[in-house]
């Protein structure tokens, strides 16, 4: 793809991340159009209706998702800091909150199954390695973590949003919520709730298309 076209692409998609969190999975395609900066021709070249454009991007933020997790596991020596970097990224990209909206409104089929895999793969490696060094405690598994991005990162309602109009509000509260994970700090008797589960919970048929 020449780098005009994928540049387009970007902008299209991080537009239907955002406009799809801000008004739902089913705001009009020409908010995207809008916020893209884009002729309504480009989108429907690359993504000729709905259901392409929500699999193209559930799929493009779970690759996001594990290059995150991926990036912060070989420039961080200390497991809880390379934790901690992707719990940020992913808050940063609202990939979290994102993808559990998205996934709602498909159905997973191979090529998600395989993304997911990916997704998870990487970032169970982090939670595990901070296991294992006694960071963090032995009750938080991945699906922990994506909702806790979930609820930290939704745009907040009204006037509220203003107390986080530079973003770093976020930020603040998934460290406040990060301190509470680590090994220690609590007796930790719960029991780690799985990224699988998450998904499981949604309650999707299995076929290919998009839910009813």
């Amino acid at each position: 793809m020449r780098a005009d076209a994928e540049r387009s692409r970007r902008r299209i998609l991080d537009a239907a991340c955002e406009v799809f969190l801000e008004r739902g999975p089913d705001a009009p395609l020409d908010a995207v159009v809008r916020r893209a900066g884009v002729g309504p021709g480009t989108l429907y070249r690359r993504f000729p209706d709905r259901e392409a454009l929500v699999r193209a991007l559930v799929t493009d933020l779970l690759a996001r998702l594990a290059e995150a997790a991926e990036q912060a596991r070989r420039e961080e020596d200390d497991p809880f800091r390379a934790l901690r970097r992707f719990v940020h990224a992913a808050a940063d990209l609202r990939m979290g909150a994102a993808i559990v909206v998205l996934l709602e409104r498909l159905v997973v089929d191979g090529e998600l199954t395989a993304a997911r895999a990916g997704a998870v793969t990487a970032v169970e490696s982090l939670v595990a390695a901070a296991q294992r060094a006694g960071q963090l405690r032995a009750d938080v598994g991945m699906g922990d973590l994506v909702l806790l991005c979930v609820r930290v990162s939704r745009p907040l309602p009204g006037g509220l949003a203003a107390l986080d109009a530079d973003g770093t509000l976020v930020h603040r509260q998934l460290d406040l919520a990060l301190a509470g994970l680590r090994a220690g700090v609590t007796d930790g008797a719960g029991v780690p709730l799985g990224f699988d589960q998450v998904i499981a919970a949604a309650g999707r048929p299995g076929e290919a298309g998009v839910a009813e």
